[in-house]
């Protein structure tokens, strides 16, 4: 990187002496003079740290630009690598890390200065960087403040209601002696915390490093300690406090803190740091204790958007994204701007003070100091529905619980409500709100609940009304900021149910807002008045928590209506088990001693307001689906033409499908195939692991191993010369994505191959946009490998032979596949000398021993496929064995059965150190290509591997040992 400016004059030079400078900005920017400065530095953020240094040779203008301190410390931010570690400028940390500031070190001693060019927004920058604090306290705050208040004082009068600044409740706790910048040095100086910074990566420094960085740094927003795992890597800490009484009620206490979402924070920061404008995740409520320095706060109530501020809401899966500026540019640039009545609540925190933020409300947080604080959020019986409301599908109602009424278009009316119509705009800004004269204000600063305008009311009655009637839970797309996973969020509810017997009234009401409830109860009840089943017990009210489609648990039976993916999809999904079972039952296999049998299955349907059900054994298609111009995929030769080959079609079209079009498909009309099957005794081995012996683990991959034996060498329906020579048309294969090669061999592929490498295809065309919108904690430098790493040719994933004709032939063997054995998906057997004590734990006689639970049933098989047995590995490994190598030794151990016919393919496939000749390479394109998001649960599972340089590196840790598997041969 040479320094060489092009139009750099002489600083003896005519024009310095008279002071006559002359404006640089057009010549030094060229065409990009027409974009403001703000555009370009923007711009420049794009760009990678080597480039930035080259263009800084540009110009002189250029050159100011691309050595501005806040463009490197995105740079440095963006691609930062291992714990951060400040360097006294963001430029010289940006190099270090290149280890490129021994070359450069010189260049960047010397700063050149020039005459000429000036920027207001970098004037104005500059200045919120150097801006001192002291003069920014609010000491007449119109936020309450209160020295002792009773928890029937605060349930009345502030819990869902507004902020309350309370003195005292911390005086008890040792954390308001010890932690003190000093002590905090002192007792984990080592210790590394999460930075909190507007960057996808997580990074984090030692407290060291981060005190040294405080004391130098000059950002306009410093890097602010924010650590939500701060129990786990110094648990010492959590002995310094204790959760205050008056917010002890939390809903998500019922699950393990490793389950559970963040919801504690250590939060450490100097001035001039802090947080911009939000509303809490998922409208919880929270507390705030100070231990040291002083914040400032304001705040606005649910609805009313800060100027300055904008909400958007995807239309697709309810994400919320706040674009807003830091929460000190707010206070200098946008602040002066209120008139004031719009000014927001405002107080002065002082230590020792806890705010409390009641859920929905809007609030900023401005360091007048270094800070040291600790933070909770909560969800009781006040917030309890909210939170559900937030995690509901759709989209309206997340924008409206925080733009108010701003987030419908101006044509939308309360009338139209029940119309269920789409809002065209996602995007819902401060001065819209101004021109819409839709404007949210407070009338009376005592009175947070009167508007000017009566329409929007911060009510769960309200806002449940923007809900979207048409999307359901089961077939909408979960948001990736949704501060739980969708099958997380059911199995809380349903422990909720259970364990906390005594608020069962709210927590259905918030069941019926996240899950349809009340819906799914209605046709339960209906299923069972037709098979004279007992009526559900209030226990067996709610579905069970796991599973993609309600499940409910009878007394004697269990009962699942198929939901999930819409009418065509469930069909097809009840049709393929029908086709399945009935298959069992004329086989000789130990498998059906392990799988539970079918009582009952039918269709549920909804017509003129009257529920209807047809008994429907997967044979012919009944009249009902045959009216809604339904019919198979493929013509079945064996009386279920929703069966297997017609599945296979339906997810090979399927998975072409965009987002948009999927969502579509899936809103269908009110018709539910259900199945009722037999209850078997024992609990599901998700709520024992943790609990179980290591002993039972091994049996349990031992059993694994032989049932999917059994299950892939059970036989599978033929299909006639003619259904596949009609597929294979539709499907244009023989042109499609190299998918069948012409060569001097002539390639016979059979149907059911053809059927497998054409979903592959169609996976990999949206693979990179679907692995970049799961995002985190799938590594950006990897996404941008995939299309490397992945095969061209997908048909050598099937190692072809070429037999004593010149035919070529498939080595590799197809089979049943059960696509989704999880830990929920596993029943296990209680043994003797073991009982379950009343809250479900085991009481174990410590005498025996032997197996005390064992495995007894392999359940939910709707996620039929055929294809490569390898697939079942991937949830088995994952989910079941949770990465452990020694089960998956286990598990093979028992299985025997070879992943490929023989040895042999090395002659046509290539030789040892070919990729195709791996099965590890096979198992982790399986992983890539999968429609679940098999990569979170791999980078989560092996942390290390987040800083992988390679999928190869990948691919080893995680399936290298199949490569060694003798059944290979």
């Amino acid at each position: 990187m040479v320094i060489t400016l092009i139009d750099r004059p002489s600083m003896e030079s005519s024009e310095f002496q008279f002071g006559l400078v002359k404006d640089r900005r057009p010549d030094g920017l060229g065409e990009l003079r027409v974009l403001p400065d703000e555009l370009v530095c923007a711009i420049l953020g794009y760009l990678s740290p080597l480039d930035v240094g080259r263009l800084a040779c540009v110009s002189s203008v250029m050159y100011i630009l691309c050595n501005e301190e806040p463009l490197w410390k995105s740079l440095y931010l963006s691609n930062v690598k291992g714990q951060l570690q400040y360097k006294g400028s963001w430029k010289i940390t940006a190099l270090h890390q290149l280890n490129l500031l021994i070359e450069f070190e010189a260049p960047c001693r010397k700063p050149l200065h020039f005459g000429g060019f000036n920027s207001l927004f970098l004037y104005r920058r500059l200045y919120r960087c150097y801006t001192a604090l002291e003069g920014f306290s609010f000491d007449n705050g119109n936020v309450e403040r209160k020295n002792s208040l009773s928890l029937e004082e605060f349930q009345h009068e502030y819990n869902g209601k507004k902020p309350i600044l309370l003195d005292g409740l911390a005086d008890t706790w040792p954390a308001k002696t010890k932690w003190t910048i000093d002590q905090l040095m002192l007792n984990y100086g080592d210790t590394p915390f999460k930075i909190s910074q507007s960057s996808s990566r997580k990074i984090t420094m030692k407290f060291k490093d981060y005190v040294s960085y405080m004391k130098v740094q000059h950002d306009e927003d410093p890097l602010y300690i924010f650590d939500d795992k701060f129990g786990e890597v110094a648990p010492g800490l959590l002995k310094d406090y204790s959760i205050p009484y008056l917010f002890q009620e939390d809903f998500f206490d019922i699950l393990e803190t490793d389950q559970r979402p963040p919801f504690r924070w250590l939060i450490i920061g100097p001035e001039r740091s802090g947080a911009s404008w939000h509303v809490d995740p998922a409208l919880t409520s929270a507390w705030n204790t100070l231990l040291s320095g002083r914040k400032r706060w304001a705040m606005y109530p649910p609805g009313r958007v800060p100027l300055g501020v904008t909400v958007h809401v995807n239309e697709e899966d309810g994400d919320v994204n706040i674009e807003t500026p830091t929460s000190l540019q707010w206070w200098l640039d946008f602040y002066p701007l209120l008139s004031e009545e719009d000014k927001p609540i405002e107080c002065t925190q002082l230590p020792g003070e806890t705010i409390f933020v009641p859920s929905g409300w809007w609030h900023c947080v401005l360091n007048l100091e270094t800070t040291v604080a600790v933070t909770q959020n909560f969800v009781d019986s006040k917030n309890f529905e909210f939170v559900c409301l937030d995690m509901a599908p759709g989209y309206r109602h997340k924008g409206v619980c925080r733009a108010g009424l701003l987030a419908l278009d101006p044509q939308d009316s309360f009338e139209d409500l029940n119309d269920n119509e789409y809002c065209d705009k996602d995007t819902f800004g401060h001065s819209e709100l101004v021109r819409k004269k839709k404007r949210l204000r407070i009338s009376k600063q005592e009175d947070f609940h009167s508007w000017t305008t009566h329409e929007f009311s911060y009510d769960i009655s309200f806002l449940s009304m923007f809900l979207d009637k048409e999307r359901d839970h089961y077939n909408s797309l979960w948001s990736s900021g949704n501060c739980i996973g969708q099958r997380e969020m059911r199995e809380w509810l349903f422990k909720l149910w259970v364990g906390k017997p005594g608020i069962r009234d709210i927590i259905w009401k918030g069941a019926c807002i996240a899950l349809n409830a009340g819906k799914w109860t209605q046709c339960l009840a209906e299923i069972c008045a037709f098979h004279n089943i007992p009526s559900p017990l209030e226990d067996e009210r709610l579905p069970v928590g796991t599973g993609s489609n309600p499940v409910y648990l009878m007394s004697d039976s269990v009962i699942k209506i198929y939901v999930e993916g819409g009418l065509e999809a469930t069909i097809h999904g009840l049709g393929t088990e029908l086709q399945f079972y009935s298959l069992l039952c004329d086989t000789d296999t130990p498998l059906k001693d392990y799988i539970p049998e079918v009582l009952a299955s039918g269709i549920l349907y909804l017509e003129n307001g009257l529920y209807n059900i047809v008994p429907w054994d997967g044979k012919g298609v009944p009249d009902v689906i045959a009216r809604c111009n339904l019919t198979p995929e493929v013509p079945s030769g064996d009386n279920f033409p929703f069966g297997i080959w017609s599945k296979k079609q339906f997810d090979c079209k399927k998975a072409g499908m965009s987002i948009h079009e999927s969502l579509s498909s899936a809103r269908t009309a009110s018709i539910w195939p259900y199945m009722i099957t037999k209850r078997c005794k024992g609990k599901i081995f998700a709520q024992l692991r943790d609990a179980l012996p290591r002993e039972n683990v091994l049996n349990l991959a031992f059993f694994l191993g032989e049932q999917l034996r059994n299950l892939h060498l059970l036989p599978y329906p033929s299909m006639t010369t003619s259904t596949f020579s009609d597929i294979k048309q539709e499907m244009n294969l023989a042109s499609t994505n190299r998918l069948v090669e012409s060569d001097s061999h002539q390639m016979c592929m059979p149907a059911e191959w053809e059927f497998f490498i054409k979903t592959l295809i169609r996976r990999k065309k949206d693979v990179l946009s679907r692995l970049t919108k799961w995002g985190d904690p799938i590594p950006s430098t990897l996404l941008e490998k995939i299309d490397q790493y992945l095969p061209d040719d997908y048909t050598k994933l099937l190692y072809f032979y070429e037999d004593a004709n010149g035919v070529s032939k498939v080595w590799k063997r197809c089979s049943w596949v059960h696509s989704d054995i999880m830990d929920d998906n596993i029943l296990m057997e209680q043994q003797s000398n073991v009982q379950l004590i009343d809250n479900g734990s085991m009481a174990i006689d410590n005498g025996f021993e032997g197996i005390l639970w064992r495995p007894s049933h392999l359940i939910d098989f709707s996620d039929l496929s055929i294809g490569d047995p390898i697939y079942d590995l991937i949830p088995i490994h994952l989910d079941v064995f949770r990465g452990d190598p020694s089960l998956l030794t286990k598990f093979l151990e028992s299985y025997k059965l070879p992943l490929v016919r023989r040895k042999s393919h090395f002659q046509s496939a290539g030789n040892s150190d070919d990729k195709f000749g791996r099965l590890s390479y096979h198992a982790m394109c399986y992983c890539i290509l999968h429609e679940e998001n098999i990569l979170g649960a791999i980078f989560s599972l092996w942390k290390d591997l987040r800083n992988a340089k390679s999928w190869e590196e990948v691919e080893k840790t995680v399936w290298g040992q199949l490569n060694s598997y003798k059944g290979f041969y």
